[in-house]
């Protein structure tokens, strides 16, 4: 598969992945009321509806990048990952009431060492995935030399000098 058709299948999934997090955060509002620690799976929420809108963003924007192969599947999971890992570590630690170690803003309670190490562990692993996905997006979105150089980009750097 070419990179352009890839980037632009990946483009799709993101907009698709965006929309499905819409829908969970959609059933995730009905079970608030019901984790250990509401807030927190408030905070689920709202992170859940963020990263739709986030996704679909970069859904809309993946086609455009300029990444080869390799680079776009790394960037594309490292996204997918550090999104769902972040939701779950929020998830875990609404529904077991714990996290104070690692969201200590929350009003979480303290839980036993193990829950606070796996929430700890699922929470932090989003990180570097995250990092890692947003810099291969920000190289990725460069402009091609040829437009660098051409009539539109000379335009707009004498408008920009404004």
């Amino acid at each position: 598969m070419s990179p352009s058709n890839l980037l632009i299948r990946q483009g799709h999934r993101l907009l698709q992945i965006g929309v499905a997090l819409f829908l969970l955060t959609s059933f995730e509002g009905f079970a608030i009321p019901f984790f250990a620690v509401p807030l927190v799976g408030r905070s689920a929420h709202s992170l859940s509806a963020l990263l739709g809108i986030m996704l679909i963003a970069l859904g809309l924007t993946w086609p455009r990048l300029r990444l080869g192969a390799s680079g776009a599947r790394s960037a594309f999971w490292f996204l997918i990952y550090s999104a769902f890992a972040i939701i779950a570590a929020f998830l875990i630690a609404a529904a077991w009431g714990a996290g104070k170690s690692i969201m200590p803003l929350s009003g979480a309670p303290q839980g036993t060492p193990l829950q606070e190490l796996v929430i700890t562990i699922v929470a932090y692993s989003s990180a570097p995935t995250g990092i890692t996905s947003f810099v291969l997006i920000l190289w990725g979105l460069r402009l091609a030399k040829a437009a660098a150089s051409g009539p539109a980009a000379q335009h707009d750097q004498s408008s920009s000098a404004l």
